[in-house]
């Protein structure tokens, strides 16, 4: 199948999950829910919102500072400001196409940095590595520290689906589902080995092959103790930024670190399946709430109210990195250019000098 064709259809099949995700979010409002979230939103304290901005900014800045530190064993140094617009830029991005920021970004800092763009690929392969790590991170720490909450849940949904009618759960149905497990994992790697040479299974060792690099890539980077440092910064930034904006709602106002802990975990998840988790972020956030005793039209409330936040966020100051970007290496440009015909002007020998020599009465 032709690549174009490939990617228009893959394209539309995001498109379509999108639009579907919008619509069940909004049409799995009850009437009697509408009133609920008005009032909600209504009564919200929208300067909180500043400082949420502030955060997710400062996750970004600590995203592109680490991202400096992968390229440093290439031997590249880009400008701080130019990695920063760049990120910025690559979030903007992904809000129209998935992952198109990623390669944005490399094309954009290989532009204006003299950094080939194909050396960078590595780079963003390690930082999704290390993302992906980070967000498992985040859902051990939410079951570890509320296996009470979490385990009710689990036992419940274990109990509908493996239960027994006569006496709770059911041994039986509980070995065949490891034994059913153990077999698929079995499975899978006499898949991987056995039809190694078919394409889709290549793309699938490819991607898992390259988070393995990314993780193991880390080893060549100097500055190790600071790229674990941004690493843990950007994530708690992400979980300052929703702590503050459950204050920002009276209803979700009392909820602590780990509601917040929860939140971000499925949030992420929420923006892995749609760009930027357009209509599939307020339905995750709102389930998750839900847990924790919210009125499901509160936690659609907080959910939408969040992802907005975060929407115009990454709109309007992508935007606004696009124009400075062309602006502030011009002036470089410039400067340098400026600079480097008056150390020409000031050589020996040169047409200036010489004239002036000459002119000079012995």
């Amino acid at each position: 199948m032709n690549k174009k064709i490939k990617s228009l259809i893959q394209y539309a099949i995001i498109l379509a999950l999108v639009v579907f995700l919008v619509w069940w979010s909004l049409a799995s409002i009850k009437p009697d829910q509408w009133p609920m979230i008005k009032h909600s939103l209504t009564n919200a304290n929208y300067w909180l919102l500043v400082p949420v901005v502030v955060a997710l900014l400062a996750s970004h800045l600590s995203r592109a500072i680490r991202w400096k530190i992968l390229m440093e064993p290439m031997g590249y140094k880009p400008k701080l400001s130019n990695t920063y617009m760049a990120v910025l830029i690559g979030y903007m991005a992904n809000l129209a196409v998935p992952r198109l920021g990623e390669v944005l970004k490399c094309t954009i800092l290989a532009r204006y940095e003299k950094v080939p763009a194909d050396k960078l690929v590595g780079t963003i392969v390690a930082e999704r590595a290390f993302d992906l790590v980070c967000l498992l991170i985040v859902m051990v720490i939410t079951i570890v520290t509320q296996t009470g909450l979490i385990g009710d849940y689990l036992y419940e949904m274990l109990a509908s689906t493996f239960g027994s009618k006569t006496r709770g759960f059911s041994i039986a149905r509980i070995g065949l589902l490891v034994g059913i497990l153990v077999v698929i994992i079995a499975a899978a790697i006499f898949i991987f080995k056995r039809f190694s040479h078919i394409g889709f299974i290549q793309k699938i060792r490819k991607i898992l092959e390259g988070i393995w690099q990314g993780l193991t890539s880390v080893r060549l980077v100097r500055k190790k103790g600071w790229f674990f440092f941004h690493s843990l910064f950007i994530w708690t930034m992400y979980l300052m930024s929703l702590q503050i904006g459950m204050y920002a709602l009276a209803e979700t106002s009392d909820f602590g670190l780990k509601v917040s802990m929860a939140v971000l975990f499925s949030g992420s998840i929420a923006m892995i399946v749609t760009p930027s988790g357009i209509g599939a972020y307020p339905i995750l956030v709102s389930k998750t709430l839900s847990l924790y005793g919210l009125d499901e039209a509160y936690g659609k409330a907080f959910g939408w109210l969040l992802w907005t936040v975060q929407f115009f966020q990454q709109l309007l100051c992508g935007g606004i990195a696009l124009i400075l970007l062309p602006y502030l290496n011009k002036q470089k440009d410039d400067h340098e250019s400026t600079t480097g015909n008056r150390h020409q002007d000031t050589q020996p020998g040169s047409s200036q000098e010489t004239g002036s020599a000459m002119a000079t009465p012995q």
